[in-house]
């Protein structure tokens, strides 16, 4: 099984009255309560696709709360996830660490970034079914205005009609983007089906 999820900012006090408000009494609390949720879903074997900002914690406490975690890992780069350029960091947890990148799920295309990507490559693929192909994936804006536009911007996309030389009339432009959020899914990491999901709801 593959799961996604993003922004966990292992370490980062402030996140529990500012921004977030996350609520822990400390980042000890939130850290062990965020490996918990973690763990009560993933296993072993299982594949988590982390899209950035895992960590602001130094190498060594970094290390130790990977070393805590079930699962195969992969790593898109965030802005906050400067314990990647220390030496003491232990780089082999994960089987790649990239700024980008584009993986297939269910014989769906994933883009992994940790920024949002407006027009992101296979954008307007779609299967006959007419269902998507293509999902693009992402983190950094957390729960805020920013998110709150990101998902303007898709719904205006989706409100608009174009004609390609493959169509017979005017189409909606899919925009499928996902914030994978860790507080969306109470901090456990969710498979694309699920996020998918969530945002049918939400």
């Amino acid at each position: 099984m593959r799961y996604y999820i993003s922004d966990l900012h292992f370490f980062h006090e402030s996140l529990n009255t500012q921004m977030d408000c996350r609520g822990f009494k400390n980042a000890a609390q939130m850290n062990a309560y965020m490996i918990k949720q973690w763990n009560s879903r993933v296993r072993p074997k299982d594949e988590v696709v982390i899209l950035g900002d895992f960590s602001v914690g130094k190498a060594k406490e970094t290390n130790e709360v990977l070393s805590q975690l079930n699962g195969t890992l992969y790593m898109i780069k965030g802005n906050h996830d400067s314990y990647l350029k220390d030496s003491e960091f232990n780089k082999e947890r994960f089987v790649w660490i990239k700024p980008y990148a584009e993986m297939h799920d269910n014989r769906r295309k994933v883009v992994l970034s940790h920024y949002p990507i407006f027009c992101y490559n296979g954008q307007y693929r779609r299967n006959k079914k007419g269902e998507p192909l293509t999902y693009m994936l992402y983190g950094h804006v957390h729960d805020t205005m920013d998110e709150q536009l990101v998902r303007q911007f898709c719904q205006i996309t989706r409100e608009t009609k174009r004609q390609s030389k493959y169509d017979e009339e005017p189409m909606p432009i899919p925009c499928n983007m996902i914030n994978c959020f860790c507080m969306y899914s109470d901090y456990v990491p969710l498979t694309l089906d699920e996020w998918i999901d969530y945002y049918l709801i939400h």
